[in-house]
């Protein structure tokens, strides 16, 4: 199933895409799927008619990142192989949905796309083994971790480089059958191709990421996990569109931006 959280004008509602005719639809569900008892509403709308797509979850906790765990992507920024999941933070403030744009920080001269599977928390999650792992997981979405590299050579951690607004879109849905073994994930800035990699060559899997993370944080329905990019990351600029995608999850696209006082 894949899970949308949309709007058209009103307040954000939830639904499941259909396919029907060559047509994609989005059966309206009431409630949230992560909080409360959901049920079909008989309402059904086309894709695409007034319908914009917003990131599927606003986490009401937290965004745990996934540092280094694709070896290509550790060789091309000059660091050590881990030895264990590096993590970090990114705060609910951080996350837009599908075409919001990426506001470029004033601090940084040097942002950075970094496409990413991210996981979907569904249930509460403390100290889980690696093979209960997907018993906790609701499903999987596209996340673009934007960082701002200079910030992150310079501060010794990595708060403001990762966790500035805006620098976790997530989207387009929630897909909650997905195999998660070997995912070709690309990223195109302006049509250009600049990341492709597959989630085969993590270093570290997500059945374990979600059991090694359950060990220090207790993970909360709608908690996201990022785990990791590969290789050809690089750097946006104003009006670059950069669109992140993984095999049976679609493409997440966002502009970039900078604003001017």
């Amino acid at each position: 199933m894949r899970i949308a959280r949309f709007t058209t004008g009103d307040d954000p509602r939830f639904g499941f895409l259909q396919r029907d005719n060559d047509r994609d639809y989005i059966a309206v569900l009431s409630g949230d799927p992560l909080y409360t008892p959901i049920a079909p509403t008989g309402e059904r709308i086309e894709l695409g008619d007034g319908v914009r797509l917003l990131a599927p979850v606003i986490p009401r906790s937290k965004v745990i990142g996934v540092g280094r765990n694709y070896a290509d992507h550790v060789k091309e920024m000059g660091n050590e192989m881990p030895t264990q999941p590096l993590l970090f933070l990114k705060p609910n403030t951080s996350v837009v949905g599908p075409d919001d744009p990426i506001v470029l920080p004033p601090f940084s001269q040097e942002v950075s796309y970094e496409a990413e599977l991210a996981v979907v928390i569904g249930r509460m999650t403390k100290d889980v083994t690696p093979e209960n792992a997907h018993r906790h997981i609701l499903g999987y979405t596209i996340a673009n971790d934007v960082t701002a590299r200079d910030a992150q050579r310079t501060d010794g951690q990595w708060a403001r480089a990762k966790g500035f607004d805006s620098s976790c879109p997530l989207g387009p849905w929630i897909d909650t059958d997905l195999n998660t073994e070997a995912l070709t994930i690309t990223t195109t800035v302006n049509g250009e191709q600049r990341q492709h990699g597959s989630t085969a060559d993590m270093i570290f899997d997500v059945a374990y990421l979600v059991s090694y993370i359950s060990e220090a944080f207790t993970l909360l329905p709608g908690d996201v996990i990022l785990t990791g990019t590969p290789a050809g990351v690089g750097t946006l600029t104003h009006g670059d569109r950069v669109e992140c995608s993984i095999d049976g999850l679609g493409t997440l696209s966002n502009i970039a931006i900078q604003r001017h006082a």
